[in-house]
């Protein structure tokens, strides 16, 4: 099975260090839908791995977080694209969860869900807690530049086998050569 892990903020839509609450605020990167559809078409599984904190802080409900995501869904839908699934933590970092990246929870569900190792598999994101996640799973890490990526690369301390690209459509340039 070809899969691939994206994080969404900073990777396909713009970031905040606000958090993104409403859709209105939920603006993609330029290319980065075009990219997704790139890798449905050529029989891709795309399954989006996100911490999603402003749910336990109390800054959005779950119903905010669906209308952020269905904008996101509809806007790749309209380029050919699609998200074969969809995990996020709704959890704030002193909840000491499983599933908040830079722990492996949810990249351990994924792998039940599709039933597959995660070994190679290319997981893509713009924060060290993305790559530590990934790693910690077996899936390849893949930093991108956009969102908090530059920063990221700037602070060094990545694992050792992290890819690293532009933003997410050089990323599946160089996936789908």
């Amino acid at each position: 099975m070809k899969l691939v892990i994206l994080d969404r903020d900073g990777v396909i839509n713009e970031d905040s260090d606000q958090f993104i609450k409403t859709p209105e605020e939920w603006r993609p990167i330029p290319g980065s839908l075009q990219a997704i559809a790139r890798l449905t078409q050529a029989g891709y599984r795309v399954v989006v791995a996100s911490n999603q904190s402003g749910i336990g802080r109390g800054l959005f409900d779950m119903a905010t977080l669906n209308a952020i995501n269905d904008k996101m869904y509809t806007a790749l839908a309209q380029v050919g694209g699609r998200i074969d699934a969809l995990f996020y933590c709704p959890h704030p970092a002193e909840a000491n969860c499983s599933c908040r990246k830079p722990k492996p929870g949810m990249f351990d569900d994924i792998a039940r869900r599709f039933n597959t190792s995660l070994a190679g598999i290319p997981s893509i994101g713009d924060s060290l807690r993305d790559m530590q996640a990934s790693a910690a799973a077996g899936a390849q890490p893949v930093l991108v530049l956009t969102g908090k990526g530059a920063k990221t690369k700037a602070a060094g301390g990545l694992p050792d086998d992290t890819q690293v690209y532009d933003d997410l459509a050089a990323a599946v340039r160089a996936m789908i050569a």
